[in-house]
């Protein structure tokens, strides 16, 4: 039986580049509504993080860099579909194109994450040697106490470039490390630990760092953090780096705590090639492509037993928008194969003897020009963010199938007959379409759920 995941990439096989870019931007056979959901009190098995993109409103750095009033939906309105079964341009539902200087849009967010199981947000953090970009959504958050959501932050301690891949070429803004740096960075987060949402392990608080291995002396810098909470009164930090960069996955290297998992790095880059069965829209398309399946196998095998790792599932990944013609696709994501991912990172979690360390994080709750977002969209509606709910619904029940290093196909599988019974259907009456027409996606998505 074919996966879910690779269903919706056949129903459009047969597109032209408008049939294509009108099936996207209209709800598809897995469109789901707004709804209650049960989580059977399973979120508090596993604490789900998911990483926050500031980049939703205008500052002046930006302005100068890409034209007044850049934000990331300028390069996600842009998108176009480069090959047949290409998702994008990747519009938003509810929230529209939000500006995050609005309190009133981060209320939503929150409700919104909290009702579908997400336990807290991870904000991504700029700061260049004393200068923060992008700041406002977090000292929104902080100026808003009643906002219950927990939180913590991801320094993002890389170079900006105009090639979005934080090196040394076309730098925009670059760090200034050093060991004053070290230190003036620790006092600016003095008031965000001391805030009580903050997120904490076994009463430390979370501290992540993108890329440790740019630090001059990763080990000596998280040094001189420790001692200075230490003599700030402030819980040693548990201090973790992220599994983006091979030669920096290993946290025991520069005295930190562990890792996280952050797809499609260190799981889906060595994942086979497939760009070459694509077939193009635009003959000018030089970028590569993975099959979701692929990264979310080789995420679950990662299990090292000689350090802390925090998996990471993303719901997909798509960065075509910031490099057209040139980005990274990944092919065959569904709301089912990212719930087996997500289910099978949570079962891995609570493996951990520390309820605390618990942790999955998500990859991401509003990446929109990474096409990775949990956030509701015109395609899919809300169904990933009820497939999250749906996966945290299923930790207090025995796995259907055992998910370790699960293959490709049992990836996606559906967990009852009678779902794979009207999913056969839905697949039927859209094959018989011939047009993605309103009324047989309609139709399949009923049968669907």
């Amino acid at each position: 039986m074919m996966p879910a995941s690779e269903e919706i990439f056949v129903s459009r096989e047969k597109m032209d580049l408008l049939e294509q870019i009108g099936f996207n931007t209209e709800p598809g056979p897995y469109y789901e509504d707004d709804k209650q959901v049960s989580l059977n009190g399973n979120e508090k098995l596993v604490r789900l993080l998911a990483y926050f993109l500031p980049q939703f409103h205008p500052i002046p750095e930006n302005d100068r860099w890409w034209g007044k009033g850049f934000t990331e939906w300028t390069n996600v309105t842009k998108a176009i579909p480069r090959f047949q079964g290409h998702y994008q341009p990747r519009l938003p539902g509810e929230l529209g194109f939000y500006d995050l200087r609005s309190t009133d849009t981060l209320r939503r967010q929150v409700e919104l994450a909290r009702r579908y199981g997400i336990h807290g947000f991870c904000f991504h953090h700029y700061w260049f040697g004393g200068k923060r970009l992008l700041e406002t959504p977090l000292n929104n958050l902080l100026a808003m106490p009643d906002l219950e959501m927990p939180f913590c932050i991801n320094w993002a301690n890389e170079n900006w470039t105009r090639r979005w891949n934080g090196m040394d070429q076309d730098v925009l803004i670059a760090q200034k490390h050093s060991a004053k740096d070290d230190v003036a960075f620790a006092e600016s987060l003095d008031p965000i630990f001391r805030d009580p949402r903050y997120i904490r392990i076994n009463g430390r608080p979370l501290l992540m760092i993108y890329r440790p291995g740019v630090l001059p002396d990763p080990a000596a810098t998280v040094e001189r953090w420790r001692e200075h909470f230490r003599k700030a009164g402030i819980e040693d930090p548990y201090i973790i780096t992220a599994q983006a960069y091979g030669n920096e996955n290993d946290p025991r290297q520069y005295g930190m705590d562990a890792a996280a998992g952050f797809p499609p790095h260190n799981c889906g880059l060595d994942a086979p090639r497939v760009q070459d069965t694509l077939q193009l829209f635009d003959q000018g398309f030089v970028g590569e492509a993975i099959r979701y399946e692929d990264m979310a196998e080789n995420a679950l095998a990662n299990k090292p037993d000689t350090f802390r790792l925090f998996p990471g599932v993303c719901p997909n990944w798509n960065n075509e928008a910031r490099k057209p013609n040139k980005g990274f696709c990944v092919i065959g994501s569904s709301p089912e194969a990212y719930g087996h991912w997500l289910e099978g990172a949570c079962r891995t979690a609570m493996e951990a003897d520390q309820p605390d360390e618990r942790i999955v994080f998500v990859n991401a709750w509003n990446e929109w020009a990474e096409g990775a977002y949990l956030e509701p969209d015109r395609h899919f509606g809300y169904a990933y963010l009820a497939e999250t709910a749906r996966a945290l619904s299923r930790l207090s029940q025995p796995p259907v199938r055992k998910l370790k290093a699960v293959s490709a196909k049992n990836l996606a599988v559906a967990s009852s007959g009678t779902r794979k019974i009207r999913r056969r259907i839905g697949r039927v009456v859209r094959k018989a379409a011939n047009t993605v027409a309103n009324g047989a996606e309609a139709f399949a998505k009923m049968l669907r759920f």
